[in-house]
């Protein structure tokens, strides 16, 4: 199999990672007027497209003699377990993070919902092994919790603008201010069970059983195409938003909303791939363990920039709103940062 043998190609792999990671809901947007139950339908298939052609082909590809198929053989069955398990989980945690963007947007749910996610996770990593700098990983865990209720903030602000600018036009359903808590409610469940799955990926890395980077995404995917439908039946028959659907509305989809769900599975899996192979590289070519943290964690911070630039989610927002959309990125991006430097000093006090 292909792995990257020097620190460039290594810093590349991060950076499309973050690129693709942080762009694949872009195609849900793009499509128009979609609903998310049908358009996640196109993303697993294009999801399991892409994990069987890299496993194939570049998972076969390199002189170590040890391909897809090998790694797939060599793992042990209860790592198959862990990384189909953790697709699973995933893929209900992906699709509450998509009904969230279709309820509240882009530029909200990914830096709520993925602010939960890293605080789960660092609390996770916290109880099983203790912290390096308890202080230093503290305060960026508040910082993210403040980056969480700024987002939360800005959503109910933004509704409200929606709701009045509606009155303006005699278009409101109701005199009442809407509620947000749906978006957020939605984007935080998002967040808890994605912040659950990554321990499983670790235990079915790990050990002299574990699976490497092609077959750790292949497994991971099967895990996530088969529920889809599954999950799908549930959000079609109690819609967080519209109608309720049934699968035969997919025969009434465009080409090219089809081409773009497909394309939007193949982008996350470029992005999921190239994060697991970096994590499988020799240490004398990895990135620096900040550098690293930041590029792996940052990726809800372009997602959320092309919702507010690309997509213009704020537009019916005040002074106020904009001004809470650039705070709920840097203290994202800052708390990212103490969360990565806290462990770090430590370790270095240590050694």
């Amino acid at each position: 199999m292909i792995l990257p043998q020097t620190y460039p190609v290594v810093l590349a792999l991060m950076i499309l990672s973050l690129v693709c990671l942080g762009s694949w809901a872009a195609m849900f947007k793009l499509a128009g007027r979609w609903r998310f139950e049908l358009f996640y339908l196109d993303f697993a298939v294009g999801l399991i497209v892409a994990a069987a052609i890299y496993g194939f082909t570049f998972g076969n590809l390199g002189f170590d003699g040890f391909n897809f198929l090998d790694d797939l053989q060599h793992a042990g069955k209860r790592q198959w377990l862990f990384a189909f398990i953790a697709g699973v989980i995933f893929n209900l945690a992906n699709m509450l993070l998509m009904a969230a963007v279709s309820v509240a947007g882009m530029a909200v749910s990914f830096p709520l919902g993925i602010g939960i996610a890293v605080l789960v996770g660092t609390g996770l990593a916290a109880a099983s092994r203790l912290p390096s700098n308890t202080l230093m990983l503290t305060l960026g865990c508040i910082l993210m919790l403040t980056c969480v209720v700024v987002a939360a903030a800005a959503d109910r602000m933004l509704e409200i603008a929606r709701h009045e600018e509606l009155a303006r036009a005699g278009r409101a359903k109701s005199t009442r201010r809407p509620s947000s808590i749906k978006g957020i409610l939605l984007a935080a469940a998002a967040g808890i069970l994605m912040g659950v799955y990554t321990p499983l990926l670790e235990k079915a890395r790990g050990g002299d059983v574990g699976m490497g980077p092609y077959a750790l995404t292949a497994m991971f995917a099967l895990g996530a195409f088969f529920t889809s439908p599954i999950f799908d039946i549930f959000f079609m028959n109690l819609p967080v938003q519209g109608e309720p659907l049934d699968f035969g509305m997919i025969v009434n989809t465009s080409t090219k909303q089809h081409l773009l769900g497909l394309l939007s599975g193949v982008i996350w899996c470029t992005g999921v791939l190239a994060a697991m192979i970096v994590t499988s590289v020799l240490d004398e070519v990895q990135a620096g363990p900040v550098l690293s943290y930041m590029l792996e964690h940052s990726w809800p911070v372009l997602a959320a920039l092309w919702g507010i630039l690309a997509f213009r989610e704020f537009k019916e927002g005040d002074a106020r709103v904009n001004i809470l959309g650039v705070l709920m990125l840097v203290l994202f991006l800052c708390a990212l940062g103490m969360i990565a430097l806290g462990p770090l000093n430590i370790a270095g006090k240590a050694a």
